[in-house]
């Protein structure tokens, strides 16, 4: 089985300068086939560090449904592992995706730890051991089969946010998922920037809007007025 890495990105020349040479780094076995890195439009030198750290790089329309579903047609891996930029794997990642999928298909995530850490942030990280479709988000990063990928449909590319949580969602309705007992450390740098205890209840506010039926728009809309903006 070949694992192929897609990390949609944006502006995050500085973030793959130590991503990716540290993806090589904690890989314990050959199955990693590739990293593409899908660039929306970056402005900084993304795709030229990209390139020079050895990963391939492809471009497509900026969002981030759209940049992964563009990821995972040029993938050639049968396992798609999609991880965001800011996120960093465990060491031995490989080999835990390896062991989830020895006995067949599977698709799952790994536990979240956040960084700088912070306690009511260690609180909801706690949390990502649970396995439930509430407890995901795309921090987590998201290994999946290809053909489970392309049964489900891919990312929607309505969602300008949220698209992890679409996606995840609709895996637990049809697929086996698992949470791998390890951790993804992510960076808590918009927290700091927006306020730890203001982001956390935005993103609940956005949860709830969604459970109770708000389209992707209306998501958006609320993200634009609540967050993006800060």
């Amino acid at each position: 089985m070949k694992i192929s890495i897609i990390i949609p990105v944006l502006n995050e020349a500085d973030r793959l300068g130590t991503l990716l040479p540290e993806l090589g780094r904690r890989a314990e076995t050959p199955a990693v086939a590739e990293i593409i890195v899908v660039d929306g439009g970056s402005g900084d030198g993304t795709a030229e560090v990209a390139k020079n750290k050895g990963a391939r790089v492809v471009k497509a329309p900026r969002g981030r449904a759209r940049q992964m579903n563009a990821g995972a047609r040029l993938a050639t891996g049968e396992i798609l592992y999609f991880l965001h930029a800011d996120s960093m794997p465990p060491a031995g990642y490989d080999r835990w995706i390896l062991q989830a999928t020895k006995n067949g298909p599977q698709a799952g995530c790994f536990r979240l730890r956040f960084d700088p850490p912070h306690w009511f942030l260690d609180a909801f990280a706690w949390c990502t051991r649970i396995n439930h479709p509430l407890c995901r988000g795309g921090d987590q990063s998201l290994f999946v089969p290809r053909t489970w990928f392309e049964q489900a449909g891919g990312f929607d590319e309505a969602f300008k946010i949220y698209e992890d949580n679409d996606f995840i969602g609709r895996l637990y309705k049809s697929f086996s998922f698992r949470v791998i007992p390890a951790c993804v450390t992510t960076s808590s740098r918009r927290y700091k920037k927006v306020g730890v205890f203001k982001l956390q209840y935005h993103y609940s506010i956005i949860h709830l809007k969604r459970i109770l039926g708000a389209p992707p728009e209306a998501l958006y809309r609320y993200y634009q007025r609540h967050i993006a903006k800060r």
